[in-house]
């Protein structure tokens, strides 16, 4: 154990020693003062940071209408121990200069810029709303600025070079493997950030159906995707003209790996081109009756009446049989089927049914709602009565069972009887039931 120690603190003197501090006996000791400045430093923040949070965060409740505001505050409150301790290093660095020389305060000034640094990315990265991804952007930022502020940035792109192999005039190493996941994840974000603000425009423009404007966004979004990927490529070094040898290969995957994937791209630019369904259509495909949410790559989102959400492939909208309650117009019929007794008044019994649809609420007065004989049942004189909404969206099946409701209190209002199916036996002859009594033994 004392070998290691021995072996730490001789490389940390070699360092030291390095970068223009010789370790002597009096530098050594103002190091394991600054050390300990260091060690009070971070105590006394995270004390401190953990008594005044509860008063700031009772602060930040009380400011309304202003979320933006809100999530910067309580970003900066998440980091009030950081903040604190950055302004103590600061303090003490200043200090230590006003009573010694520069050289006896070179670990609390790189401790001071590594802290603020810190504060800084770790602020900044949560523009990225994706909290995992905006963490491993402030730590990979971090680790930059440190080996930067250390001096040692370029010895260590130097030592991630050093292992690799070279492919004609790409050298591949860690180091480009480090570079292309950073160019390629930022360039990605930046074309994500366009794209979304490229589709809110669209959204403000009028004349334009929904259907266009889900076409046009994503093929806005599929070439500034395509663009930002060449682009980093090109950044890293990486010869485009290497990727025609992958052509081959690419295509005979899609034919044979991706029909079903082609083959819903394909069927969801086809369907925004048609136009025979778009966002907020009602339809019915198969057993699935719901609103279409969004239009996406490969499926389409359906929203059931009962919350749920189905995602129904491209190509099922294509070769399948689709009810499109929507279509040409928001105009829906309903129809109603009942029977009434054969002693109610079929004049009234009609009039009623058109009077007691015309009431709800979500049925159209124009055009108005009907009803006629269907036919003379075994048991009832039929009906069918029809009615129109405008708002399939909202359901149908309430509109249907509330309108039933109001049938069955008009029709005990007024007398009218909705029979039971019966049956009549008519019985010929006598009948002759014989007993059989048991026998006394």
């Amino acid at each position: 154990m004392s070998d290691e120690v021995s072996s730490i603190g001789g490389a940390l003197i070699d360092w030291l020693a390095r970068h223009g501090m010789p370790v002597t006996g009096m530098s050594l000791t103002w190091t394991l003062v600054q050390l300990a400045i260091i060690l009070f430093s971070y105590g006394f923040a995270s004390y401190f940071a953990n008594m005044v949070t509860p008063r700031f965060e009772a602060r930040i409740r009380e400011v309304k209408g202003n979320p933006r505001l809100i999530r910067f505050l309580a970003v900066v409150l998440r980091r009030l121990k950081w903040i604190f301790m950055a302004a103590l290093f600061w303090i003490a660095l200043a200090a230590l200069r006003g009573i010694t020389w520069p050289s006896h305060s070179y670990v609390i000034a790189v401790a001071a810029n590594l802290a603020t640094a810190w504060v800084v990315i770790s602020i900044l990265s949560r523009i990225i709303r994706n909290k995992s991804v905006a963490n491993v952007v402030a730590v990979v930022a971090w680790v930059f600025a440190a080996l930067s502020l250390a001096g040692v940035l370029q010895e260590t792109l130097a030592a991630l070079d050093s292992v690799g192999f070279n492919i004609k005039s790409l050298r591949v190493s860690p180091l480009l493997v480090l570079k292309a996941i950073i160019v390629i994840s930022a360039m990605i974000w930046l074309a994500l950030i366009a794209g979304r603000f490229v589709t809110w425009r669209i959204k403000q423009v009028d004349g334009i159906s929904a259907s266009i404007q889900v076409l046009i966004s994503k093929l806005v979004k599929f070439l500034l995707m395509a663009t930002a990927i060449m682009a980093s490529l090109s950044m890293i070094g990486v010869d485009l003209t290497v990727l025609a040898l992958f052509s081959g290969a690419l295509g005979i995957g899609i034919g044979f790996g991706f029909q079903k994937v082609v083959s819903n791209l394909i069927s969801g630019i086809i369907l925004l081109m048609d136009k025979t369904i778009e966002p907020g259509d009602v339809i019915t495909v198969d057993e699935t009756y719901g609103r279409i949410h969004e239009f996406a790559a490969l499926n389409t989102s359906v929203i059931a009446r009962d919350g749920r959400e189905y995602l129904i492939p491209n190509e099922d909208l294509i070769t399948s049989k689709v009810i499109n309650w929507s279509y040409t117009d928001d105009l829906v019929r309903l129809d109603l089927e009942f029977g009434t007794s054969y002693n109610s008044d079929p004049h009234e019994v009609r009039q009623i049914a058109k009077d007691v649809a015309a009431k709800h609420e979500r049925v159209l007065k124009t055009p108005p709602p009907v009803c006629h004989i269907t036919e003379f049942g075994d048991s009832s004189v039929n009906y069918k009565a029809r009615f129109w909404i405008s708002d399939p969206h909202k359901g149908t099946v309430n509109v249907r069972g509330d309108v039933f409701l109001l049938l069955w209190d008009a029709f005990k209002e007024h007398g009218i009887e909705i029979p039971y199916p019966h049956h009549d036996v008519a019985m010929r002859g006598p009948i002759q039931v014989d007993l059989i009594r048991p026998t006394k033994k």
